[in-house]
Order: C-alpha cells, then structure tokens, then sequence
C-alpha cells in the first residue's frame, strides 16, 4: 500500500514564496513519476510539475520560471518550491506518484496567496 503525506501549504502575500513537500511510503518502485496537480475552485484539476526518477522535470506554462519542482529518491520526497505566488496560484494542492499504471493521490494541502 502506497501513501502519500504532504506538507507545507499556507496562506501568503502575493509575491511571497512557499515550498510543498510529500513523502511517499509503501511499496514504491524506483522507477516513477512524481508530481503536483492543484484545484481551484469550480476548476479542473491541472498539472503543476512532475519529475521523473530520473529527474526530468515537466511545468505548466503558468508556473515556468516561478516553480522548482525537485526530488530525493532515497527519501521519496519531491518538492515544489514556489515562487514569486500570484492570487491565480490559489488552489489545493495535490501530490500525485505514478508507477506501473498506477496513481496514487495525497490529501492534498491548501494554498492561497492574497493580493
């Protein structure tokens, strides 16, 4: 069984900065796919980042040259570190694992910037 725990979302001024992390824990296979996908309200729920095992990165338009997303396999951690956040930024965040077809979801973390 595979869970994913993340952390660090917040309430922040625009401009500021947070970073998410998630930790994965189970049965994890060394070849994966990490990532995050947020929500807003009324909103699909899009692609942030994701980065592979090994360590190929992929961003949404929206978030390139704001957002970092990087990773420690031996801890199965991946982070997002955000940058320079806008009120479009305002979303739950969710950390998502890929591996043998299948995903797996955190609970995800609530993230607002005010204007």
């Amino acid at each position: 069984q595979v869970q994913l725990v993340e952390s660090g979302g917040g309430l922040v001024q625009a401009g500021g900065s947070l970073r998410l992390s998630c930790a994965a824990s189970g049965s994890i296979f060394s070849s994966n796919v990490m990532g995050w996908y947020r929500q807003a309200p009324g909103k699909q729920r899009e692609l942030v980042a994701a980065i592979t095992s090994g360590g190929t990165t992929n961003y949404a338009a929206s978030v390139k040259g704001r957002f970092t997303i990087s990773r420690d396999n031996a801890k199965n951690t991946v982070y997002l570190q955000m940058n320079s956040l806008k009120p479009d930024d305002t979303a739950v965040y969710y950390c998502n694992l890929g591996m043998r077809s299948y995903n797996y979801w955190g609970q995800g973390t609530q993230v607002t910037v005010s204007s």
